[in-house]
């Protein structure tokens, strides 16, 4: 992953590059000029030095923490060569600053400043060996270790700086990568836990409807009274083909189409009742207000699970369903008189806990609240509330 630093790396090391270039062109041609009676060797060990620095620039030394062997190898030889090439050339001493920055960039923790600080002495001696020791040739090596020292300590810091950002873009993206496939993963099952609530809701509801219509229709002596069962149990498959349809389509309850929740509720229980010996009286209070059709729906397919929990389990012979809506919620009571069940015990009523966990998660999902209150031979009664925003 490319560093926004990388252009200023870049730059350095050409500079770095130019710099060895331009420093061995100097003894090259200064011992050519001065016809030096150890010119040619002068020469040889210049075109050595600047092939063995060439030979090195694509050496794997990015990160000094963890320098490999051949690096150092490398920079070990260029030492070597220096130092040779110093004896006779006084020219090659000034070769001695980019050896400064390899020393910092190459050699890790305090090899690179101990290297610096001995090629300075080296420097300061050859200086003196060739041309007298002075001020000048003293001050000049220590100010050029000094400020390479800077430069090189503040490349590190840098470097350093940029793989610790690298690390963290990396670390970042495989967060938001695990974060997207937990999301994902979340989705799906939510996805499942809704599809499970609306099959139980819809298509199971209406088969358990089918099979105690055929089931009244086969016990039925008359033929009148066979019939209408038939007929009722037709309807309810119809209607649960609507039902699967849209839902397929993630359509709105057909129920809620073209009606309020009010006559949606109306219908149910009118349908109930058809389908079943259980009395069924729906009432509504308060004024009509806007409400969100995915909390209507919610509130139709509470109604839809409690009704055929009811008819199905509880042997009530009554339903009181009332829906309240005042300017800030919207209330749905539904309460039987059935044999009810204890509901501070989960395993009481095995065949219930699906149903009531779906209406429950069917409600929380959008924000709402879910209340189940039963006790044994006293039936149960079920509150869905939802706030309103104004």
């Amino acid at each position: 992953m490319a560093s926004a630093l990388s252009p200023v790396f870049v730059a350095l090391r050409i500079g770095l590059h130019g710099l060895v270039a331009g420093l061995v062109a100097l003894v090259i041609v200064t011992a050519v000029r001065a016809g030096a009676p150890f010119a040619l060797v002068t020469v040889g060990l210049a075109v050595v030095l600047a092939l063995t620095y060439a030979s090195g620039i694509f050496l794997p030394h990015d990160r000094p923490a963890s320098t490999p062997v051949l690096p150092r190898i490398w920079v070990a030889l260029l030492s070597v060569e220096w130092v040779a090439l110093i004896s006779i050339s006084p020219e090659a001493i000034y070769l001695v600053f980019p050896l400064f920055f390899l020393y910092l960039h190459v050699l890790p923790g305090w090899r690179g400043p101990a290297a610096v600080v001995a090629s300075t002495v080296l420097a300061i001696g050859a200086f003196g060996a060739h041309r007298g020791f002075s001020a000048a040739g003293i001050v000049g090596p220590v100010i050029g270790s000094a400020v390479a020292l800077a430069i090189g300590l503040g490349y590190r810091s840098l470097s350093r700086e940029a793989d610790e950002r690298e690390s963290l873009i990396v670390e970042l993206t495989d967060t938001r990568a695990r974060l997207d496939e937990a999301h994902r993963a979340a989705g799906v099952l939510d996805e499942r836990g809704r599809l499970a609530r609306e099959i139980h809701d819809t298509v199971t509801q209406s088969l358990s409807s089918i099979v105690m219509l055929l089931h009244a229709a086969e016990r039925s002596d008359d033929a009148d009274g066979r019939a209408r069962r038939m007929l009722q149990a037709r309807d309810a498959a119809s209607d649960a083909l609507v039902e699967t349809r849209h839902f397929i389509n993630e359509l709105s309850p057909p129920a809620l189409e073209a009606a309020t929740i009010v006559e949606a509720l109306e219908r149910l229980a009118a349908r109930t009742m058809e389908t079943s010996t259980v009395t069924v009286r729906m009432t509504a209070h308060g004024a009509p207000v806007p409400v969100p059709t995915v909390v209507e729906t919610a509130l139709l397919r509470v109604a839809q699970g409690a009704l055929a929990n009811v008819v199905q389990h509880a042997r009530a012979s009554r339903i009181d369903m009332t829906l309240t809506m005042l300017d800030t919620e919207v209330i749905l009571d539904i309460v039987d008189n059935g044999i009810g069940f204890d509901a501070d015990v989960p395993s009481a009523a095995p065949d219930l806990s699906f149903g009531l966990r779906g209406m429950r998660d069917r409600v929380t999902v959008l924000g709402g609240t879910l209340s189940v209150e039963s006790t044994p031979g006293f039936g149960t009664s079920i509150a869905a509330s939802f706030e309103l925003t104004p």
